[in-house]
């Protein structure tokens, strides 16, 4: 996803919006953005912000939701096509989703730390997006049981406290100024997940 300043005017005012929103907050915080801070980075008016989303808070579920919806996407793509065995399909989909946040630092600095200070929808939102990556990973444990000897099926509990893991190393990263490294978690994240996955 390009930032707001570069992506193309076709792409509609709403991707702008919701891009200048994790722009401002990457330079100011969630709590110090205001209203005109989104629109002077996204370069509409404030009755444009208002013809899509009702509040700031508003503009900012929608970037974490389908900032998600595109990871989650990303992941599922990455495992479908990758040849090999179960644990090259994981590192496969472990390079994929780190190399790209780490090349939107802005945005990630949005979805992982402000996430926390965005208020009590928020902090609801995240939860059931940290949901669907335990699922998601269930899911894969189940199938790669299934076709291979030598993995076991996670239980909703062990995937979730995987998920909470990578988020923790995620929130880590962003904090010490290091969101556009954090392609360097991928081999992390995948011996993790190995690690927990093989019998």
């Amino acid at each position: 996803m390009a930032t707001a300043t570069t992506r193309p005017a076709a792409a509609g005012h709403r991707a702008r919006l919701t891009e200048g929103l994790a722009a401002a907050i990457a330079e100011k915080g969630y709590a110090a953005v205001t209203i005109a801070d989104v629109v002077r980075v996204a370069r509409v008016s404030k009755r444009t912000f208002y013809e899509h989303f009702a509040d700031k808070e508003a503009c900012f579920l929608a970037l974490y939701a389908e900032t998600t919806e595109e990871l989650l996407e990303l992941i599922s793509n990455a495992v479908a096509t990758a040849r090999g065995p179960w644990q090259e399909r994981i590192g496969a989909a472990a390079r994929a989703y780190f190399e790209r946040v780490a090349g939107e630092p802005e945005l990630m600095h949005a979805a992982v730390l402000e996430i926390h200070a965005a208020g009590p929808r928020a902090r609801v939102l995240r939860r059931e997006v940290q949901r669907r990556y335990a699922e998601q990973l269930r899911a894969f444990s189940l199938a790669a049981e299934a076709e291979e000897h030598g993995i076991r099926a996670l239980t909703p509990a062990l995937a979730t406290a995987v998920v909470g893991g990578l988020d923790e190393l995620m929130l880590e990263a962003v904090e010490a100024g290091h969101a556009e490294r954090m392609g360097e978690l991928a081999d992390a994240a995948t011996e993790l997940i190995r690690a927990v996955l093989a019998r």
